[in-house]
């Protein structure tokens, strides 16, 4: 487990170089991530390429015994390149260019600019190639980042008729699966079609929803064209990227297969403030919330089940967000360990410096612009000294998260109030209050492996996917669905049975009613006896082939089944029709649990999180309240003791079950 940084050795005096890098080598770190926006300094006319500056600053990094990570220099291609060819730019909706002046400005399905990414690319990466000191590559940066995933140009329009065709192969195929006879948007051809320009209305879903799908596939080839050329170069170097956190736009599954590991940008205070509805906690503003950050790196890992790496860790005060509180003492610390105790392999501080110009003057370094240590910097060489090799998280619990019932509840959330997001965490923060340790995967991998799995809104089944979880039910697993689950077909149409259409007789269940509840509306139930919350969702259910084992006690729902169960021995499955607020979410995850034999503690408050990593247990507190521990007396501290203070962590040898907290 290792500790790095971000640097960027084209802002600084090569003069300071040599300081800087000894500096890191001094602070622990190993790995120094570098060139991620620097083709204009590479390439600073067409053809006349400059590489003597990197040259100096990889040799420099090997010298200090550390490894190089370069990244493709794509997400910023330089103003003369723009200048000959304004084509490779992408267009918002309504057809506007968007200018070249910041970054991921091109579009993914440009000829010319999948033309120049080969060209710079295979220039960057033969060029070290067998450079000792370069450990891997980041293929581009942020993908999608300030809403870039999906393009409306003129490329776009044609690279996604090309795409439908292939898809459909005849128009009225296509005609029948969107249901294009509603308000007469049946297309004769094709060429007919466009993308989702600015129209009165909304959208048609289902035509919304393949455009996301061509939009996410056209990152998918662009990221390929990355992955292959730089194994091409050298196929022992390792090929990964940058995803972001909470992010829907891209689905994070359909480019692990070209990459080596996946890596994600973590900035816990400032996703509180934008990631989530309502209004962060004065401790989340200085640690965030860990639940939050915490799901992130579990999809990051469940993508491969392997581990992963932080590829920007937040270092500091941040300049994003709406507001940039100084994030507590020992959070920078903090968040490393986190990372790590839910299966990271190497966490990269972004950046070493506060940089002097640009837009990110007002993002933190490890160290201040003058090249003294910032707050981040102690914290980083600390973290450096504590971690140690670990064998990968063995996770027993599977959360379902699917994109494309992501997309397509976010085009049609029916309520204001519904939150892809939000509703996952509900279960999620119920298990990890519980010490589980969870994998976020696609409800279509293979399940077998899980003793329990979580599926909170799968809202688009067909006959392939209700198949892979009739299997996994069939061969021992607990499965829990959640709300919204079953309502429409792939293609974005109600199923003609009640949902949740195929899988209706593996849960025996069906929908009869549904409805949307604003706040200020009674929303409660009965379960196992108590009453309990519930927001935003309600169907009402027929427990035709299960047991009611929850039902509505207020509104026009009262008395009608909420929650159900069936046992399908050897596993069992439970429909929970509603969102479950904290409590009810607490009971039906530890249910689950306990059907599921899967080991669990007592609740840990809120902001203190345990996590179970190869024998070692991390304890984190995000609060600003220290807590005690007790433990077993032949439990071994090997990162702090039995008192947990505010913003700190403690490492234990043993098992997370043996821990309680004081």
């Amino acid at each position: 487990m290792t500790i790095g940084v971000c640097y960027f050795p084209e802002h600084w005096p090569s003069e300071r170089w040599e300081t800087d890098v000894r500096q890191m080598a001094d602070a622990g770190l190993s790995y120094v991530r570098m060139g991620e926006f620097a083709w204009g300094r590479i390439e600073p006319e067409r053809g006349e390429f400059d590489f003597a500056w990197l040259d100096e600053a990889i040799e420099l990094v090997g010298d200090h015994g550390m490894e190089a990570v370069l990244c493709t220099p794509t997400a910023t291609p330089p103003k003369w390149l723009v200048d000959e060819h304004p084509d490779i730019r992408q267009a918002d909706a309504d057809g506007t260019p968007r200018e070249w002046g910041s970054r991921r400005f091109t579009c993914f399905n440009s000829p010319t600019y999948r033309e120049e990414t080969e060209r710079i690319v295979r220039n960057v990466t033969e060029r070290y190639a067998d450079n000792p000191h370069v450990a891997g590559w980041q293929a581009d940066n942020e993908y999608g980042c300030h809403d870039t995933v999906r393009c409306y140009c003129e490329d776009c329009a044609a690279a996604f008729r090309a795409w439908l065709e292939a898809k459909y192969d005849d128009i009225e195929a296509l005609n029948e699966a969107w249901g294009n006879t509603f308000w007469s948007q049946q297309y004769p051809s094709f060429e007919a079609v466009e993308p989702p320009h600015p129209t009165p209305a909304e959208h048609h879903p289902s035509r919304l929803l393949d455009y996301y799908r061509f939009a996410n596939d056209s990152v998918v080839e662009y990221n390929r064209l990355h992955a292959d050329l730089i194994r091409e170069a050298n196929d022992d170097w390792f090929v990964t990227h940058n995803f972001m956190g909470d992010f829907g736009a891209l689905d994070a599954y359909s480019l692990a297969d070209d990459l080596d590991f996946l890596g994600w940008d973590s900035y816990p205070t400032g996703f509180v403030q934008d990631r989530q509805p309502g209004q962060a906690t004065t401790d989340e503003l200085r640690a965030g919330d860990p639940d939050e950050v915490a799901m992130n790196h579990d999809l990051y890992r469940g993508a491969k089940r392997e581990p992963f790496w932080v590829l920007e860790q937040q270092p500091g005060d941040v300049n994003w967000p709406p507001h940039a509180p100084q994030p507590a003492e020992g959070a920078m610390r903090l968040w490393a360990h986190q990372a790590v105790a839910h299966g990271a392999d190497a966490v990269l501080y972004f950046r070493w410096r506060r940089c002097l110009e640009g837009q990110e003057q007002y993002h933190a370094g490890l160290r201040k612009q003058d090249g003294s240590p910032d707050r981040g910097y102690d914290d980083a060489a600390r973290a450096a000294a504590e971690l140690f090799d670990l064998a990968p998280v063995d996770a027993p619990v599977a959360l379902l998260h699917d994109y494309e019932s992501l997309w397509a509840t976010e085009n049609q959330p029916h309520s204001p109030d519904w939150h892809y997001w939000s509703h996952l965490r509900a279960y999620y923060d119920a298990l990890r209050a519980r010490g589980v340790q969870v994998d976020i995967v696609s409800p279509r991998s293979d399940l077998a492996d899980y003793a329990a799995a979580v599926a909170p809104t799968l809202y688009l089944v067909g006959d392939d996917l209700a198949t892979n979880l009739e299997a996994y039910v069939a061969d021992g697993g607990h499965l829990l669905l959640g709300a919204r689950t079953g309502e429409k077909d792939p293609h974005n149409q109600l199923h003609e049975s009640i949902a949740p259409g195929p899988l209706a007789d593996l849960a025996g269940v069906r929908v009869t009613q549904h409805e949307s509840l604003p706040d200020g509306m009674p929303t409660r139930l009965r379960y196992d006896g108590e009453t309990h919350d519930y927001q935003t969702w309600a169907s009402w259910l027929d427990a035709e082939g299960a047991t009611a084992v929850g039902e509505y006690t207020t509104g026009v729902a009262e008395g009608r089944a909420a929650i159900t169960r069936v046992d399908r021995a050897p596993g069992s499955v439970t429909y929970c029709g509603c969102w479950p607020t904290g409590r009810l979410a607490d009971e039906l995850v530890t249910d689950l649990l306990g059907a599921a034999n899967v080991a669990h503690t007592p609740p840990f408050p809120d902001g203190v999180r345990v996590a179970e990593r190869d024998g070692y247990t991390w304890v984190t507190n995000f609060t600003s309240e220290a807590h005690s521990l007790s433990v077993p007396a032949d439990a071994t501290f090997v990162v702090g003791d039995e008192t947990v203070d505010a913003f700190d962590v403690t490492v234990v040898e043993t098992p997370m079950t043996t821990l309680t907290l004081e």
